[in-house]
């Protein structure tokens, strides 16, 4: 049997995560973005190895692809958009976050509302580094061996349509991550 409970975050609760967004990134300003990779590295591996509920374990598996998006050589996001997703990741680096991780069924939860938040906002950055990967993966499928040659070519073309689509896609959209 399963049970479905959902709740509605107002203007005044979206606000709250908000600054608590703020004071991560504040936090975050002063680590080296390794540290802060390594940081939702880390809640990754913890909620791995916990018994969080399922739609708790849904919503982290999304860090793994932000994670992926900065870490991705072939992507390499510009200063400015690396700076964005770093910023999204800057909360699940530190330990003390919102509801204390250890709380059996619960401690998670602040984890996931943040990623929910944090994947409504980076859409368009995520949608483009989606497309880039299944790009590539259809280029090496379709040329195999012969795709390594001139990889890195079509793969700089690519990725430079693909961020110049997600730079217009969010052009004059609100959110945490300015």
């Amino acid at each position: 049997m399963s049970l479905r409970i959902s709740f509605d975050l107002d203007e005044s609760d979206l606000k709250h995560f908000q600054l608590i967004m703020e004071e991560a990134r504040k936090t975050a300003g002063r680590m080296a973005p390794e540290d802060i990779v390594a940081g939702a590295e880390h809640l990754l591996k913890d909620v791995a190895e916990s018994s969080a509920p399922g739609f708790i374990v849904d919503r982290i598996r999304k860090l793994r692809l932000m994670i992926d998006m900065i870490s991705d050589v072939e992507w390499r996001l510009p200063h400015q958009d690396a700076a964005r997703v770093l910023n999204a990741l800057a909360y699940f680096s530190n330990p003390e976050d919102l509801i204390p991780d250890h709380i059996p069924g619960l401690g998670f939860l602040d984890d996931a509302i943040m990623i929910e938040l944090v994947v409504r906002e980076l859409k368009h950055e995520i949608e483009a580094y989606q497309d880039f990967c299944d790009f590539r993966e259809r280029s090496v499928n379709e040329r195999g061996q012969k795709a390594d040659v001139s990889r890195a070519g079509w793969l700089q073309d690519r990725r430079k349509a693909l961020q110049s689509r997600m730079r217009r896609r969010r052009k004059g959209l609100p959110g945490l991550l300015r």
